[in-house]
């Protein structure tokens, strides 16, 4: 339980099972996506284990992200990439449609679209 006793959304969804799969659905689609594809090296098991390890630590699960990593940092890592709204939109969509077959409560997946819609936007480094 997070501090007040309230559960975190990492245990409302199911903890590091549920985000795994939510990373793997998404991967999937990232697989054969023309927009999103060139932008990952051809190995996506490197990109598959930071953005479970975030997103788990993010959502309140284990902290090893950042033992790992340092602190996230997420606009500086995600510079070298050209994201514009092709890629903001391709990559949005990918992860909701992954969210959305998560199978979790309609409050808990609410948050999640909310968080990657900000985040989306947060990271779009081109006009």
């Amino acid at each position: 339980m997070s501090e007040g006793n309230e559960p975190t959304l990492y245990e409302c969804v199911g903890g590091t099972p549920w985000f795994t799969d939510l990373v793997e659905r998404f991967y999937r689609g990232v697989e054969s996506d023309p927009v999103l594809r060139p932008l990952y090296p051809d190995d996506l098991e490197g990109p598959r284990e930071r953005l479970t390890g975030f997103l788990i630590q993010y959502w309140g699960g284990p902290a090893d992200y950042s033992a790992q990593r340092g602190h996230p940092r997420l606009r500086m890592r995600h510079f070298p990439f050209a994201i514009g709204s092709a890629e903001r939109d391709a990559w949005y969509r990918l992860m909701a449609e992954s969210v959305r077959q998560g199978g979790a409560a309609p409050d808990d997946e609410a948050r999640l679209l909310a968080y990657f819609e900000y985040t989306t936007n947060f990271l779009v480094n081109q006009a």
